[in-house]
C-alpha cells in the first residue's frame, strides 16, 4: 500500500486554523488512510485532492472507481455522512461506506473536472436551485436546526459586529438581529444543504449533476439560498442583475421569495463577519452588494 503525501497547502491551512490538534491530525493522515484502505479493500488510484476541511483520495475497490474522503471533524462537517445516507444518491454523491469516528467516507467517484462553474450562470443557478429543492427531504434525527443557528446568531451578532469594526450600518445589523430572534422560534423540518455552491456540483454518468461536500441543517429550504447569490455575483450583475437571478433561483427551487430574502440577509451578515474574522476581502464586498440589494427591495415594497 503506497503512503499518501498530504498536500502542503492543505497541511499548512489546517495547522494555521486548528493549531497543535490540527498538526497532529495531519501527521496521522497517511496512517489513517492506510488503515481505511485495508478496512474497506481499497487501492490508492491517484494523488490526493483537498477542499477546506477534507482530503480526497482517488481509490479503487476491485474494478470500481471511488474516492476516500477524510475530513477534520467540526460542526459543519459532522453531519455530512448522515445527510448523504438520507439522500442515498438522489441528487447527491452516493455514500458507500462511512466511519464517523475518523471523519471518513467512501464515495462514488464523480467528474471533478466538470462543475457548475463551467456552465453559464443562467443555467447553473437553475440547476442548483432544482437540486436545492430536491435535497429538501424529511430530515433524519440528530442534525442541528436552523432555529438553533438563528438563536446563536441572535446572541453573538452584536459582539462580532463590534469586534470587527462595525462593518455594516447599525440598521442592517439590527435588522439581522431581529430576524435571528424571529427565526430562533420557528423553522421547518426538512434537510437543507446550505452550501450548494457551483464548484460543489459535479458532473456524473449516473445523473447529469450531483452535489458533493454538503453542509446541512434542519429547517426551510430558503435557508440555502444565500451562497448561490454571493458566488459568481459579478456574472449576475453583468447579465441582468441580482433581481433577475434571485427570481430564477427561487422559482427553480420553489421557494417563498420573502422568506428567502430574510434568510439571505441574515446569512449575509453572518458570513460577512466570518469572512472578516479569517481575513477574506472579496467576499465581504459581495455580501455588502447583496445586502444593499435586499434592503432596496424591501424599501420598494
Amino acid at each position: 500500500m503506497a503512503t499518501i503525501i498530504v498536500p502542503d497547502a492543505f497541511a499548512a491551512a489546517t495547522v494555521s486554523r486548528e493549531g497543535d490538534p490540527g498538526r497532529r491530525w495531519v501527521a496521522a493522515l497517511p496512517e489513517t488512510v492506510t488503515t481505511l484502505c485495508a478496512k474497506w479493500g481499497l487501492l490508492v488510484d491517484g494523488s490526493p485532492l483537498h477542499g477546506y476541511l477534507g482530503l480526497v483520495i482517488p481509490v479503487r475497490r476491485g474494478d470500481a472507481p471511488a474516492v476516500l474522503k477524510v475530513s477534520w471533524i467540526d460542526e459543519s462537517s459532522a453531519d455530512e455522512a448522515a445527510a448523504l445516507a438520507a439522500w442515498d444518491g438522489r441528487g447527491a454523491v452516493r455514500l458507500l461506506e462511512a466511519d464517523p469516528s475518523l471523519g471518513a467516507m467512501l464515495l462514488e467517484r464523480l467528474d471533478a473536472n466538470r462543475t457548475l462553474n463551467d456552465v453559464a450562470i443562467e443555467r447553473a443557478i437553475v440547476i442548483a436551485g432544482r437540486l436545492l429543492r430536491r435535497l429538501a427531504i424529511p430530515a433524519p434525527a440528530g442534525i442541528r436546526s436552523s432555529q438553533a443557528v438563528a438563536a446563536d446568531l441572535a446572541r453573538n451578532l452584536l459582539g462580532r459586529w463590534e469586534r470587527y469594526g462595525r462593518p455594516m450600518p447599525r440598521r442592517v445589523l439590527e435588522q439581522a438581529c431581529e430576524l435571528a430572534k424571529q427565526f430562533s422560534g420557528a423553522g421547518g423540518a426538512l434537510l437543507v444543504n446550505y452550501d450548494v455552491v457551483y464548484g460543489d456540483v459535479l458532473a456524473s454518468e449516473r445523473e447529469p449533476w450531483l452535489v458533493v461536500d454538503p453542509k446541512v441543517v434542519v429547517g426551510d429550504p430558503e435557508f440555502g439560498v444565500a451562497q448561490l447569490l454571493w458566488r459568481r455575483q459579478e456574472e449576475m450583475e453583468a447579465r441582468g442583475g441580482l433581481r433577475r437571478f434571485f427570481h430564477l433561483l427561487t422559482e427553480a427551487a420553489e421557494l417563498d421569495p420573502a422568506l428567502a430574502r430574510s434568510w439571505t440577509l441574515l446569512r449575509c451578515v453572518d458570513y460577512w463577519l466570518w469572512a472578516l474574522s479569517v481575513g477574506l476581502t472579496v467576499d465581504p464586498a459581495r455580501c455588502e452588494r447583496l445586502i444593499d440589494w435586499l434592503v432596496g427591495q424591501a424599501a420598494s415594497q
